[in-house]
């Protein structure tokens, strides 16, 4: 199993930047290639915000194309998720999510709110 947890969430103003963080840990920890962000706001579908692979490799959403960066050190086991000019709408639940290469099989964390205000 994989085992997730986030940090970094809290409230911000519009315009104001967050850092979010997963470490991640487990038994088939080495299993995983792709970790990623996504976010669910009330009332709405939870969202791809960024994933990154093994190897470094990044998708973003467009909503944060070039507000958000997303990165990852092997070694620690650990994505980040650095949030810039952030709006409003950004606030959400923000999840960190792990993927398996081979079964697909994702893992998620417990989730940490951002609250962006205006």
């Amino acid at each position: 199993q994989v085992q997730l947890v986030e940090s970094g969430g809290g409230l911000v103003l519009a315009g104001g930047s967050l850092r979010l963080s997963c470490a991640a840990s487990g038994s088939i920890i080495f299993s995983i290639n792709t970790m990623g962000w996504y976010r669910q706001g009330p009332g709405t579908q939870r969202e791809l915000v960024a994933a990154v692979s093994r190897v470094g490799s990044t998708n973003y959403a467009d909503s944060v194309k070039g507000r958000f960066t997303i990165s990852r050190d092997n070694a620690k086991k650990t994505v980040y998720l650095q949030m810039n000019s952030l709006k409003p709408e950004d606030a959400a639940v923000y999840y960190c999510n792990a993927r398996a290469a081979v079964s697909a099989t994702n893992y998620w964390g417990q989730g940490t709110q951002v609250t962006v205000s205006s």
